[in-house]
């Protein structure tokens, strides 16, 4: 193995091989002793454990808001999963790591430092609309507009892009995450009960909407405030609805915004091809028409939306030549 992209993402790690296709999709999760600060478990061991270790154990995500808040446990979570993508090889490869458009200088060396200290032999960063436009398959050396959104757990990224360069972009503090913790809000302050992260994320998923024709409903537990016991009740779409409204159209008005200020003549390609929606929190039921009817443009979800960035990612070290802007600095981040 020479060349890995790695989605480093808040909620998800992917690793994408641009020969061997997807290797690892794991949540970006790392369990430790409290007491030592060993890492126990990383990825999918790890995410069975949130909510429910005892006190000497914590599952946490070293990931918040797309970038690194714990650089040890970022470190340590980059190495097990560039070992477990590199089982078999000798060579260290070169690795390709996907960042929000927003990022700090400080934040770009700290992902740069954990990837070398993981094991890696050369590292870039790539800008995650770039990566994103990439993996969805479109061309981006043609003088064309295309318009790109990369909804993940963390960070909202849109962005205009023309031969092979970003022409303007916008990134949001507003994600996947999120969503989970409106919901988490929603349902204390309706029912007075509180649920936990993971089944937030499955209401989500199952029955959530910005943008619903038809009411659906499913069981959820969770822990009644009042009494301090457990309790099962029957959640609707209509119950979170708000909430998610709420938190949604910041990403509305970001894309309006952008918008705004993008050339004419890149509009008009807007305005023929629309918006193509990447990452997992783009999966949201309705998002995709509740953006086309405040944009007045075109809106459609990519193919395999939560693996496109991961994909750009690997297929980027065929276009280091080409693509002059979208990568953050390459020439300082060689090792």
């Amino acid at each position: 193995m020479a060349d890995i992209g790695i989605d480093l993402g808040t909620a998800t790690v992917l690793v994408y091989d641009s020969v061997k296709g997807l290797l690892i999709k794991e949540p970006s999760v790392v369990a430790i002793d409290a007491g030592s600060g060993e890492v126990l478990k990383v990825g999918e061991e790890a995410f069975k454990m949130i909510g429910r270790t005892p006190d000497r154990i914590r599952a946490l995500y070293p990931l918040k808001d797309g970038v690194i808040s714990d650089f040890d446990q970022t470190e340590q979570m980059l190495r097990f999963f560039l070992k477990k993508a590199s089982e078999g090889t000798l060579s260290k490869p070169r690795v390709c790591i996907c960042v929000p458009s927003g990022i700090t200088g400080v934040e770009s060396r700290a992902c740069v430092n954990a990837a070398v200290s993981a094991g890696a032999r050369k590292v870039y960063l790539i800008e995650e609309p770039v990566a994103a436009a990439l993996g969805a398959g479109l061309d981006l050396a043609v003088p064309r507009g295309r318009f790109i959104l990369d909804m993940g757990g963390g960070t909202t990224d849109i962005a205009v892009l023309s031969l092979n360069g970003i022409v303007c972009k916008k990134s949001i503090k507003l994600a996947g995450r999120k969503l989970d913790d409106a919901i988490v809000r929603a349902v204390r302050q309706k029912f007075n009960v509180l649920i936990g992260e993971k089944m937030a994320e499955r209401v989500k998923i199952e029955i959530g909407s910005v943008h619903y024709d038809t009411e659906k409903e499913m069981e959820v537990k969770g822990r009644n405030l009042h009494t301090g016991l457990p309790q099962k009740f029957t959640l609707r779409t209509g119950d979170i609805y708000d909430a998610l409204m709420e938190e949604i159209m910041q990403i509305v008005t970001a894309v309006q915004q952008i918008l705004e200020i993008t050339p004419p003549e890149l509009a008009a390609d807007i305005l023929e091809d629309g918006l193509i929606m990447t990452g997992g929190g783009a999966q949201l039921d309705g998002l995709d028409r509740l953006i086309s009817e405040h944009a007045k443009i075109g809106v459609r979800l990519a193919e395999r939306p939560e693996e496109c960035v991961a994909i750009g990612t690997a297929l980027s070290f065929s276009k280091l030549d080409e693509l002059y802007d979208g990568f953050v600095t390459p020439s300082t981040h060689t090792h």
